[in-house]
C-alpha cells in the first residue's frame, strides 16, 4: 500500500525533508501574487539542524503553507556575480550604513538557464527596491564579463531614481562571485515569502580565495509591511535578525584588509565556526 503525502514519514537525514510534504505554487503564481519587488527584509543565520522547526513554525503560522516548485525542483542552484566600482563604491556606502546604497549583480538560475541583471536599493524606511531585466546572450555572458550597453542603460535609470545618479555604471567590474541552493516559501494568507539558502560559497572573480559555511542556513523574510507574523515566529523560537549582506560579508572575508564594520558580529558569533576557506583558479 502507497503512503499519502500525510502519511510519509520525514527522514530525519534532511533539514529540508519536510518541504517535499508541502502543496507546491509555480512561479507564474508566486510572480503574480508575491512579486514582492518593494518589501521589508530580515535575515537570520540558523543552525541546518534547527530547519524543521522553523518550517513547522511557518505551516503552523500557516497552514497553507506552500513551496516553490520549478520543473519538479524544490531546490534551485542560483549563481550571482557582484559588481561595482574600481573604488567599491557599494561595498563602502553598505559597510558605512548610508542612507542611499546600491548591489548590481548578474544573477543565473542555473537549473532554468534564465538570466538577469539586477539593480537593489533603498526604498522608504529600510525597504528593498529590486529592479531586473533579462540577460541576453548564452549563461557564459553571465560572468564575469561586465555589463552590455543595453545592462548599463537600464543600471544607470534605476540608480539615477534612487539618489545614485553620480555614479559611473559604465565602469562597474566583477568583484564577488556567490553561489548557494534556494527554497523558497510562499505563505498565501499574509502575502510574505521566506527564503532558505544552502551551501553558500563566495569567490573572487578570476580565481582566487573561496569560502564557505558548510552547516548554516540564510533565512530571509520578505514582507510587505514593516513587522510580520513570520518575523514574530522566528523570535520566539531564538533567532533573532543578523546583519549580513552576501556581497559585503563575503567581500570582507575574501580582503581581510577591508573593514567589515557592520558584519563584525554575525561574522564572529555565527559564521567563524563554521567557515572553511580554500584557493581557486577559475579558467580564463
Amino acid at each position: 500500500m502507497t503512503a499519502t503525502t500525510s502519511e510519509r514519514a520525514v527522514p530525519a537525514c534532511d533539514p529540508l525533508a519536510r518541504i517535499d510534504l508541502l502543496e507546491a505554487t509555480s512561479l507564474a503564481e508566486l510572480t503574480t501574487d508575491a512579486a514582492l519587488m518593494t518589501r521589508t527584509d530580515r535575515k537570520y543565520v540558523v543552525p541546518m539542524a534547527a530547519l524543521p522547526e522553523v518550517v513547522a513554525a511557518l505551516q503552523a503560522l500557516d497552514p497553507d503553507l506552500r513551496v516553490l516548485e520549478i520543473d519538479g525542483l524544490r531546490r534551485h542552484r542560483y549563481d550571482s556575480t557582484y559588481l561595482d566600482t574600481p573604488e567599491l563604491e557599494a561595498y563602502w556606502r553598505a559597510a558605512r550604513g548610508r542612507r542611499h546604497r546600491f548591489k548590481v549583480r548578474a544573477r543565473h538560475y542555473l537549473d532554468s538557464g534564465a538570466a538577469f541583471t539586477e539593480v537593489k536599493t533603498r526604498g522608504t524606511r529600510g525597504s528593498t527596491v529590486k529592479a531586473r531585466i533579462p540577460r541576453g546572450g548564452s549563461a557564459a555572458a553571465v560572468v564575469p564579463c561586465g555589463l552590455s550597453a543595453e545592462d548599463d542603460a537600464f543600471v544607470g535609470d534605476e540608480l539615477d531614481g534612487a539618489g545614485l545618479a553620480h555614479v559611473d555604471v559604465t565602469a562597474l567590474v566583477p568583484t564577488l562571485r556567490t553561489g548557494y541552493t534556494r527554497t523558497t516559501l510562499w505563505l498565501p494568507t499574509s502575502g510574505a515569502r521566506v527564503t532558505i539558502d544552502l551551501d553558500l560559497v563566495w569567490s573572487l572573480p578570476g580565481g582566487g580565495g573561496t569560502a564557505r559555511v558548510p552547516g548554516l542556513a540564510v533565512v530571509e523574510t520578505k514582507s510587505p509591511g514593516a513587522r510580520s507574523g513570520v518575523d514574530r515566529r522566528l523570535w520566539s523560537q531564538g533567532h533573532r535578525p543578523v546583519r549580513i549582506s552576501k556581497y559585503g560579508t563575503g567581500l570582507a572575508l575574501l580582503h581581510p584588509d577591508l573593514p567589515a564594520h557592520r558584519w563584525n558580529r554575525v561574522r564572529a558569533r555565527h559564521l567563524e565556526p563554521h567557515l572553511t576557506y580554500s584557493q581557486t583558479q577559475e579558467p580564463a
